[in-house]
């Protein structure tokens, strides 16, 4: 049985669902996968895995600096192992803009990194303006506004395509 760890880095707590759904998915598959989030401390023991996948949410255009620095700190067993990484973002929505090789934060991403994860993919999010700030909801809703998505203060809508997420967590158990 593989051991395999989902390593996440989340805004609002949606990349973590997207986690949970991987980990359900490789688990079916007879491997064991655990989650750490990525604000917290890194454990000293990350050889024990035998597959290693990194997620992370965009906010402001931008990766959390956790996801940097705990890929810095683990390329070279991050090349050793089966490796994945997927990141979420509302652009992501858009079919034109929802692979790898069409995502704008994906690409920007791989050309800041040293390390090339061997599997990639790319999930949209989920808006949920009740739960956000007053400024970080305006600005959302300014973005929405100009790529055409829900401006509604309301809103509350998850773009992930689940059946996406599941391939990637089969694609995952393969590795």
């Amino acid at each position: 049985m593989a051991r395999i760890l989902i390593a996440y880095s989340t805004t609002d707590g949606h990349t973590r669902e997207i986690c949970e759904r991987l980990r359900q998915v490789v688990e079916q598959q007879g491997q064991h996968a655990e989650l750490l989030s990525l604000a917290e401390e890194t454990p000293a023991d990350l050889e024990r895995f035998d597959k290693i996948v990194i997620g992370a949410s965009i906010r402001n255009g931008k990766h959390n600096p956790d996801v940097y620095q705990f890929i810095q700190r683990s390329g070279p067993l991050l090349d050793s192992r089966p490796n994945a990484f997927f990141t979420v973002n509302l652009v992501a929505r858009k079919p034109a803009k929802n692979q790898p090789e069409t995502n704008p934060y994906l690409k920007k991403f791989l050309a800041e990194i040293s390390w090339r994860p061997r599997e990639l993919a790319v999930f949209a999010g989920k808006i949920d303006y009740p739960r956000y700030k007053f400024w970080e909801r305006s600005m959302i809703r300014l973005i929405m506004w100009i790529t055409g998505g829900p401006t509604d203060p309301k809103t509350v809508e998850d773009f992930t395509d689940w059946q996406q997420v599941e391939a990637f967590g089969r694609r995952v158990g393969e590795m």
